[in-house]
């Protein structure tokens, strides 16, 4: 037994010793993008959609154009799009972010963070500034909620030219994804929130979501806003990553879809990216090399060249 124990503590004490390696390794790397302009949220008109349950969303929008419809990932909020708002409404487009419900600035409501009334949430905001003809680009979970908005409320389909899903899957999170069978029963329990607060946990979770040259400003402003999220009230949505499944209905899709990943995403892996492309019909795998769940500050230009090109397929 007391071997045992003294095994146990030395192979604590060298992986504490690895993990505090890797943090400084990680504090090194060069910052492609300023603390500041990460900070920075994006420009525009502020407007607050009230739904029938309470919930309150807060909206932004600017730019002229065809409509850009965006819809961040779980625990974020609108601020994550700052670098792609900018170059859409640069590149003509009138864009309209929101935080989802729970998220940022607007409130839970009395139905919950569920993906059903979040996904109705998505037809609420179309409705609310006419956007028609528009393109919808959802990250993470903003894609998954996308899909079943699309699929449950043909209403939403009416509106769009056609959808960015990015970083993201129909369901089954755990498929081809080993990362996430400790990930998501985590985030359920609230761990990696603590984890999160000290210098290396915050540092080796932020660097999880980065690609091969994790940026200490994005994993900094990333921290920063999960860790401002409530937990309790998005339990059912992270729950709602595993227990649903919407691959067999994929080709009920009739929109133009770009399907977008970086190559180094392990919460949402090239397989689920793979699968959205097979399984939705026409649909254009677009991968990015060495990005990973964070490509909306990694490589904002994809997007919107991905944007750029469903507006130009008609």
């Amino acid at each position: 037994m007391k071997a045992r124990l003294l095994w146990a503590a030395a192979a604590a004490a060298v992986a504490a010793t690895a993990a505090r390696a890797a943090a400084s390794w990680i504090e090194r790397q060069p910052d492609p993008v300023p603390c500041q302009r990460l900070r920075r949220e994006p420009e525009g008109e502020e407007a607050f959609l009230p739904r029938p349950d309470g919930t309150v969303l807060r909206t932004i929008v600017a730019g002229e154009g065809s409509p850009v419809v965006v819809a961040h990932g779980h625990r974020a909020s609108l601020l994550e799009w700052n670098l792609v708002q900018a170059a859409l409404v640069a590149s003509g487009h009138r864009v309209i972010v929101f935080d989802q419900r729970g998220h940022g600035g607007s409130t839970p409501g009395a139905d919950g963070i569920g993906s059903g009334p979040m996904a109705q949430d998505y037809l609420a905001v179309l409705e609310h500034f006419d956007a028609r003809d528009a393109v919808f680009v959802g990250h993470s979970v903003g894609g998954f909620l996308a899909l079943r908005a699309v699929l449950d409320h043909p209403a939403v389909a009416r509106r769009l030219r056609g959808l960015v899903l990015f970083a993201t899957w129909a369901g089954r999170i755990y498929d081809g994804a080993p990362h996430n069978r400790l990930q998501v029963p985590l985030l359920e329990m609230g761990i990696p929130q603590r984890l999160a607060r000290t210098r290396t946990g915050g540092l080796l979770f932020g660097a999880a979501q980065c690609g091969k040259r994790p940026s200490p400003a994005m994993i900094e402003v990333f921290l920063e806003v999960f860790l401002q999220q409530a937990q309790a009230s998005l339990v059912p949505i992270v729950r709602a990553f595993a227990r649903e499944d919407r691959y067999p209905r994929l080709a009920e899709i009739a929109l133009p879809t770009v399907v977008m990943v970086g190559s180094a995403d392990r919460s949402t892996p090239p397989s689920h990216a793979r699968r959205l492309t097979a399984g939705i019909p026409g649909a254009r795998l677009m991968t990015v090399p060495d990005a990973a769940h964070m490509l909306n500050w990694e490589n904002p230009h994809a997007l919107v060249q991905a944007v750029s090109s469903l507006h130009e397929a008609r």
